[in-house]
């Protein structure tokens, strides 16, 4: 198997941040993702590359009635009531016309008719494993809410992106929920980046270990973990659900950080050469508001990667894949 590009999305919205953002706190980044996901499209077509969108289930809903209709009875109890997101419903607007910040339908079924993407899921309710109240039980009925929402548009939801990466593929304690998207027809997930300072449990203990946040910033601009790219034939053997793990998030533009900018972009084009002559995987992944401030910045980093893919595309067979694409050809590989 050649080496392959994967861009999976975590495509959310307000439903992302709405914990630690208001609407107003973060109005121009949300107001301005459907634009960022119209261009996104426009240029990954262009250079025929295929993203992945992880959508969060709200967002399939034409309106606050269908929405209801599909909330599980069996909603999670976190011990943090500020992470739920139900309390919010009551207060989103009607349909897409009233509140583009919570409601997406259009946009999903534009994704879905251009053929060329994929739309995965990023759970119902922007669910997190993590957390201390919910159970196994509740994520089961929150992957039933998504699947069943989705139906309707024609999508089968055959990848996840866990929100917040709330995964750990070597922890026994997530294996259930892993268990879970098995037995719903999910066959890859986006597992967490093989170097430490990522791959740990997600915990409040380890979210006050500032050092571990800016290793990772670190990281983004010079090689502090390596390449982080994957035999993913070797790493999926007997595996549950195939781990498509993260390779890079790929930070958003920053004025202050101006001059950095090029070795950001110089890091994953490295990386992706080395996927590309080893025959793996490298696996981008951003969401799509963090476009929604210096839009056109931040796509013309963008292009900047995508005219390397070509290049390794000719030069040795590296291919852009979405997350279902890619998992098909694991499976098919008999692994």
């Amino acid at each position: 198997m050649n080496g392959h590009f994967i861009i999976s999305l975590d495509y959310e919205i307000h439903w992302g941040v709405f914990d630690k953002k208001t609407v107003d706190d973060y109005r121009e980044n949300l107001i301005n993702v459907s634009k960022v996901v119209d261009r996104l499209i426009e240029l990954s077509d262009t250079y025929n590359i295929r993203l992945t969108f992880s959508t969060v289930g709200f967002l399939f809903a034409k309106d606050k009635d269908d929405l209801f209709r599909y909330i599980p009875k069996n909603k999670p109890t976190y011990k943090i009531e500020n992470v739920n997101p139900y309390p919010l419903l009551e207060h989103i607007g009607n349909n897409e016309n009233d509140d583009p910040f919570h409601y997406a339908l259009s946009k999903i079924k534009e994704i879905k008719n251009n053929g060329n993407h994929e739309i995965g899921t990023h759970t119902f309710s922007h669910y997190y494993c993590h957390e201390d109240g919910q159970t196994v039980e509740q994520f089961n009925d929150d992957i039933i809410a998504a699947k069943q929402i989705a139906a309707p548009l024609g999508i089968n939801l055959k990848s996840i992106v866990f929100p917040r990466n709330m995964i750990d593929a070597n922890k026994a304690v997530d294996q259930p929920y892993l268990e879970v998207c098995q037995k719903h027809g999910i066959r890859s997930f986006r597992g967490k980046e093989k170097a430490y300072i990522y791959n740990i449990h997600t915990t409040k203990f380890y979210h006050g270990w500032y050092i571990f946040k800016l290793l990772r910033i670190l990281d983004a601009y010079v090689s502090v973990t390596g390449p982080n790219t994957y035999n993913v034939e070797q790493i999926n053997k007997n595996n549950l659900v195939n781990n498509l793990p993260s390779s890079r998030l790929f930070r958003a533009y920053s004025s202050k950080l101006k001059f950095l900018e090029p070795l950001k972009i110089r890091r994953i084009k490295k990386a992706m050469t080395y996927a590309a002559k080893h025959n793996e995987m490298f696996h981008l992944w951003w969401h799509p508001h963090n476009f929604g401030t210096q839009t056109s910045d931040n796509l013309k980093n963008l292009e900047e990667i995508f005219k390397t893919y070509k290049k390794l595309n000719k030069m040795y067979g590296f291919k852009s894949e979405t997350m279902t694409g890619l998992s098909n050809k694991i499976d098919s590989a008999g692994l």
